[in-house]
């Protein structure tokens, strides 16, 4: 195993590279090749990689779907919440005899 000491001036590029030696090593780990030995010993073909390319760009879409809509999910749900306590503190106001004329509207 090649050893390499690198100096990082961007924090945010360190944490990319250690996410792809962790990546390398879990392939490592799940299929006991690197890609290199995979690729130099013609355990893949160039159809095979333009394959799993395609495959994993189409996980990828689905994934940004995903949050997304669950970016979507979260937005309504804090609308809703926002609508409820402004609903609440008219009903307060209400119950108060008070018609909250001279209250501005805090949201």
């Amino acid at each position: 195993m090649d050893k390499q000491e690198i100096e990082f001036r961007d924090p945010v590029v360190k944490r990319v590279v250690n996410k792809f030696v962790d990546r390398s090593n879990i392939g490592f780990e799940k299929y006991g090749r690197t890609l290199d030995a995979e690729r130099t010993g013609g355990h893949k073909d160039l159809y095979g990689y333009l394959n799993d390319v395609q495959e994993e760009l189409m996980d990828a879409i689905l994934y940004i779907q995903a949050a997304k809509e669950e970016f979507s999910d979260n937005k309504e749900q804090a609308e809703l919440d926002i609508e409820l306590e402004r609903m609440n503190r008219i009903n307060i106001i209400a119950q108060n005899g008070n018609t909250g004329e001279h209250y501005e509207e805090a949201i």
